[in-house]
């Protein structure tokens, strides 16, 4: 969408069938950033609501969904039925695969890969700057690597240059400072092993086992 008062502004917008977008959403805003594409591309069957800014030189799957205010930076690749709900942000360079959930109030840094089926609770923050400040940091900026079905907790942090194994379980509040392995419940500051994902029983007795 171009706003008639700004025109210039955005780059070529490549939409796929069935895609609804507000009128107060922006798709292919221009990078401020030098050699950046001017080419964005989302699929069929997309819903962008009011408040959504997607920069240019991105490209999303089909069955794409936003909730309000949202900023998707440029150069990230996502997958297919990828949903991010108002007030996230993803900084740009990022990988994400597809069945990915993000909820509310979520920042995901620069470089970050994010693989298929992960789900983050609200108020995730990912970093990706091991020393802030210093005049090269910029060269050394890696997000970390959140393995396929892993689910994040409300409010945990994830720091620069870990991974979190595949259908890990972070808890609420939990900073994540070292690598955690495949198919544990992790939590604490900073965050530690206390189990196995399968040991877990439903307090609410509706299933023997919720992760199985």
């Amino acid at each position: 969408m171009k706003p008639e008062n700004d025109p210039g502004r955005l780059g070529q917008v490549r939409l796929g069938e069935g895609a609804l977008i507000d009128p107060e959403a922006i798709v292919g805003y221009l990078s401020p950033r030098k050699n950046i594409s001017s080419v964005l591309e989302i699929g069929e069957r997309s819903r962008i609501r009011s408040g959504t800014v997607i920069y240019a030189g991105s490209s999303i799957g089909s069955d794409f969904e936003t909730g309000h205010n949202v900023v998707i930076r440029e150069q990230n690749r996502i997958g297919d039925h990828f949903s991010i709900w108002n007030n996230s942000v993803i900084d740009y360079g990022c990988t994400i695969g597809s069945n990915v959930k993000i909820h509310c109030n979520i920042y995901i840094a620069q470089f970050t890969v994010i693989e298929d089926d992960v789900f983050m609770a609200p108020g995730v923050t990912i970093a990706n700057d091991i020393h802030p400040g210093c005049p090269d940091s910029g060269e050394c900026m890696r997000g970390p690597v959140l393995r396929r079905g892993c689910r994040l907790g409300v409010n945990v942090t994830v720091v620069p240059y870990v991974t979190i194994g595949e259908g890990t379980l972070v808890g609420s509040g939990s900073v994540v400072t070292k690598d955690l392995p495949p198919g544990v419940l992790a939590y604490g500051n900073p965050a530690r092993v206390h189990g196995k994902l399968t040991d877990l029983k439903c307090k609410q007795g509706r299933r023997e086992a919720p992760y199985i």
